[in-house]
């Protein structure tokens, strides 16, 4: 199987925000001509079960789908997702099953149901000041591809961490959500092992894309059609017409789907050290952090 198999490249900057559609969220795709991205359904305000009913009926064929999020919890450092209860899962399919079991009738993919269930609630820090005792303090616990991340020069945020603008533990349980909800028909790399042919969808973060775009990870960031264009062209990417703002999110999306075309073709980003069988089972990884 080569890397270099896939024909179109789609990002997704999600969101785990309360409500049923959010500005957050904002879907791109190019092709591997070099061509531009471009964004679906531009100033659609989208839902995520709408995301999920996009990737399960509408997807092209051959797609790598990335999406920002954290496709699992810390695990390594502890042994577990969630350390002294007993019905803590093994992996991170199973983690996905656990949250739509506690969430089946939250709405819109919505997250509320686990994160206040008490042996749950023991590891998140949530608003309202509320820290679990075992939230493990400072920033909280990370993944081995959060550590690679930090590595890397970019600064990861714990999953478990529920509070302040740039925490992605909500939208990361959400989007697990919805990939129990992919039900086995797009596989999700590495938890799933990388297929020979067919779609598939991977974690991104798209800080690793901007810097690779030549950006810093502080200033990782794009408000405005000029900065956008110069970062799609780091990337061999044809421009975008237009002048003045756009969206980080709608930017976020496009650097990053522009990135994935050039990034799918390393093998190494399949191969990096920190993975091992046990870590692809239960934390997953980030696709690029090496």
């Amino acid at each position: 199987m080569s890397p270099g198999r896939f024909r179109h490249f789609a990002a997704i900057d999600w969101s785990g925000a309360v409500g049923e559609r959010h500005r957050g969220i904002a879907v791109a795709m190019c092709s591997d001509d070099g061509q531009a991205p471009s964004l679906i359904r531009p100033g659609h305000r989208w839902s995520r079960p709408e995301v999920l009913d996009w990737l399960l009926n509408d997807l092209s064929a051959e797609t790598l789908v990335g999406f920002d999020m954290g496709i699992s919890q810390a695990h390594a450092d502890a042994a577990a997702f969630f350390p002294e209860w007993a019905d803590s899962p093994q992996d991170a399919r199973s983690l996905w099953a656990l949250i739509e079991q506690f969430c089946e009738t939250d709405p819109h993919l919505s997250v509320s149901s686990f994160v206040d269930h008490p042996e749950v609630a023991r590891h998140f820090r949530r608003h309202g000041g509320r820290e679990g005792d075992l939230f493990g303090g400072g920033r909280g616990r990370f993944r081995v591809t959060e550590l690679a991340q930090q590595a890397m020069g970019c600064k990861p945020y714990s999953n478990f961490n529920l509070v302040g603008a740039a925490q992605v533990g909500k939208s990361s349980l959400s989007g697990m959500r919805l990939l129990h909800r992919l039900n086995g028909r797009l596989p999700v790399w590495p938890i799933d092992p990388l297929p020979a042919s067919g779609s598939v969808v991977t974690e991104i973060y798209t800080t690793i894309a901007a810097m690779a775009a030549g950006r810093s990870a502080a200033n990782s960031k794009v408000r405005d059609y000029p900065s956008l264009n110069t970062s799609l062209a780091a990337l061999g990417s044809a421009e975008i017409p237009g002048d003045g703002p756009i969206a980080d999110h709608a930017s976020d999306a496009l650097i990053t789907a522009a990135w994935l075309r050039t990034a799918a073709h390393d093998p190494d980003l399949w191969n990096p050290a920190g993975l091992t069988p046990e870590i692809a089972a239960t934390e997953g990884w980030t696709f690029g952090a090496r």
